[in-house]
């Protein structure tokens, strides 16, 4: 591969990581302010939809992207770039009015096995988005496709930006005007449409000239309707299930937790505060997934060149690097927040209900980013096998067990189950993948030394939060601006102490030192206290 292509590539990988790392922030963080001002009834109402929506931009952002975009790249002239983007488009086309007319005429049917009906409304209102699916994925696909994410990148952002507005507009409308709850969800998923119609605009000058302008002659075969139709079915629909993951948990959590709350015996409005407060576990996983694959998808690049380059060496290194920094960092997100759970609760969300589902929802956070890190080197491999069996195993377990356990144990049992499940993906994923990837954890004791610094940094936070509590006494502690500054505090000192560890132990080689935040600083630092001893 030409040096000046790869450098395109490169830099586009990096545009869009960074587009991705802020559109994921965004995506996390607003659903705080939202819970804060709708209740955790009002967040049930809007997370027992949003499922929908995070399929529909699945489909639109990475998972058909990134399918259209190796279809493009396939095609040797510009004139077949055109023909197979037109092409897609039909099929998208196609696909997105059948999944729209699945929702509007089967609205009532899955707000009924969700086990409301007063969500059908916000059900077909969320649907129309699926109509700018095709647009936004063909266009997308096509400038990923050409090594050009500056467009993908923008309209991300855009659709973002615009969807987070009019949601924490229509709950602020809400709290004032004394909307019920589903009224305020129907306008908070209207924005899904008004987002993507205001996220395709970027495309329209690619829509007006490849999609929708008379065909150009081909210049050679194509693959027939039917061909790519499957290859979208195959290929497509695998790349979907993978990025796609934790939303379909999501999913199954829609159509069980509320239902077998009642079951349970609770009272549909109890079942449904429970669900809301279940669903507070969500956002705080976004971010965790967010501290912890971000740094390691530095390593992406690298990881591409040195496959190009055939230089089976250096990619293992890469890989290590990446699988390494990742677990590491959601290990230290995971024991930290767990460790720091009852504070933030009450910070973000005013109480400290289903503070034990939400710790052991949080564990969630190290096997997420072990898949996500892992399905990253099986896809630069060309290895789908150990993914696809991986998620459908995953899928089976939350699908089979999550009612039941929901049932016995309350949301407890659902945030037990999506640790499940998410453990029985990755432990698929692991034991398909090639033996040298099976290696990457166990070697020079790394899991053991991450284990004893995890643990050690755990109690550490816990009885600092203990002692300042105790100095300030109940009334004081238990305010939420003091549960801010124990929490600061908390972070602080588990910082600290991890850092500490990880250099005492030597956990880290240099080149993952590199990649973390000040990681060369500490390495200097390092390197200049040892030159003072001797």
């Amino acid at each position: 591969m030409p040096k000046d292509h790869l450098n395109t590539m490169f830099k586009g990988a990096l545009i869009l990581s960074i587009s991705s790392l802020v559109a994921k922030i965004l995506s996390a963080v607003y659903r705080i302010p939202l819970q804060n001002m709708v209740g955790n009834t009002g967040f049930y109402v809007y997370q027992q939809i949003y499922p929908i929506y995070g399929i529909g931009m699945t489909f639109a952002l990475n998972g058909f992207p990134n399918f259209i975009s190796k279809l493009v790249a396939e095609q040797p002239d510009e004139t077949s770039k055109t023909l197979i983007t037109r092409r897609a488009f039909h099929i998208l086309s196609g696909l997105s009015l059948i999944i729209f007319l699945g929702l509007q005429v089967g609205a009532n049917w899955i707000a009924f096995h969700m086990g409301d009906g007063n969500l059908a409304p916000i059900i077909s209102s969320v649907a129309w988005m699926f109509i700018f699916m095709p647009w936004l994925a063909t266009g997308r696909g096509y400038y990923q496709g050409k090594f050009l994410m500056g467009p993908t990148a923008v309209s991300q952002l855009i659709e973002q930006v615009v969807r987070v507005g009019i949601i924490i507009l229509a709950a602020y409308i809400s709290l004032h005007r004394g909307w019920d709850n589903y009224h305020m969800g129907t306008w908070a998923m209207s924005s899904a449409p008004f987002a993507a119609i205001c996220s395709s605009l970027i495309f329209t000058s690619f829509g007006l000239k490849y999609l929708l302008a008379p065909a150009p002659e081909a210049t050679r075969p194509l693959p027939s309707y039917r061909k790519l139709t499957k290859r979208f079915i195959v290929e497509g629909g695998t790349l979907c299930l993978v990025a796609a993951v934790v939303i379909l948990l999501q999913l199954v959590d829609s159509f069980t937790v509320m239902r077998g709350l009642v079951h349970q015996g609770q009272l549909p409005e109890v079942a449904k505060a429970l669900k809301g407060v279940y669903d507070r576990g969500q956002p705080l996983v976004q971010l965790g997934l967010v501290v912890a694959t971000a740094f390691s998808a530095t390593l992406l690049p690298a990881l591409t060149n040195a496959l190009a380059k055939r230089l089976p060496i250096e990619f293992k290194r890469q890989t290590q690097a990446m699988v390494h920094v990742s677990l590491a960092l959601s290990m230290a997100a995971t024991v930290g927040l767990i460790a720091l759970m009852p504070q933030i609760n009450r910070l973000l969300f005013g109480s400290l209900e289903g503070t034990t589902a939400l710790r052991i929802y949080i564990i969630s956070i190290l096997f997420a980013a072990l898949i996500t890190t892992y399905t990253s080197v099986l896809q630069s491999l060309n290895q789908y096998t150990a993914m696809i069996i991986g998620i459908v195993a995953g899928l089976a377990t939350k699908g089979n067990f999550n009612y039941v356990f929901v049932v016995h144990y309350g949301i407890n049992g659902a945030s037990l189950i999506t640790v499940l499940s998410l453990a029985v993906m990755f432990a698929v994923m692991w034991l398909g993948s090639p033996e040298d990837l099976r290696q990457v954890l166990m070697e020079s004791g790394y899991l053991i030394k991450l284990l004893a610094i995890s643990a050690v940094m755990g109690v550490v936070v816990i009885l600092s939060c203990h002692q300042l509590q105790a100095l300030l006494g109940p009334a004081l502690a238990n305010t939420r601006g003091m549960a801010g500054v124990i929490t600061l505090i908390g972070v602080i000192v588990g910082i600290i102490v991890f850092v500490v560890g990880a250099i005492y132990a030597r956990l880290f080689t240099i080149r993952e030192w590199l990649v973390l935040p000040y990681g060369k600083r500490l390495i200097k630092a390092v390197a200049k206290g040892k030159e003072q001893q001797l």
